[in-house]
């Protein structure tokens, strides 16, 4: 079965980092489950509901694109040109720091927020997308051009 991301590429277009959801970010999902486990197996409801999430969610920097996807039955997609990412907000909590995952959000033009939560190693997909931006940049004016 083709994955979001293989089935979203324009010509042309390469992955150059992939992400993932941190487990320790569905740690509650995780906890929830071993303790409601002894009530009629609900616990398994959580664990599902973590697993889910953690095998349904696509995040790449392509060389075009930041393209972040989740859910299963419903799906949600973030998709943001790379010329038009304006800034890269990255947050995490104290548990966040000591076990590599948060949040990122990127703003761009024309899409003012999208939030991509619970990624393991936040700075590492950030830098990806700086790095990006830098060697994809648009060409300098012709000399003798006014920009």
């Amino acid at each position: 079965m083709e994955t979001y991301l293989e089935s979203a590429h324009t010509r042309g277009e390469q992955v150059i980092y992939q992400g993932k959801i941190s487990l320790w970010s569905l740690s509650p999902y995780l906890l929830l489950g071993l303790v409601f486990l002894p009530i009629f197996g609900l616990g398994l409801v959580f664990w599902a509901a973590a697993a889910i999430r953690y095998w349904t969610t696509e995040l790449a920097v392509t060389n075009k694109r930041v393209i972040a996807k989740s859910g299963f039955i419903s799906r949600s997609t973030v998709e943001i040109n790379l010329h038009k990412v304006e800034s890269i907000q990255v947050n995490q909590n104290i548990f966040g720091r000591m076990f590599n995952f948060g949040s990122i959000i990127i703003s761009g033009a024309g899409n003012p927020q999208a939030p991509i939560t619970g990624i393991s190693d936040p700075l590492a997909f950030r830098r990806a997308c700086v790095e990006a931006q830098d060697s994809h940049a648009r060409p300098p004016a012709a000399a003798g051009q006014m920009a």
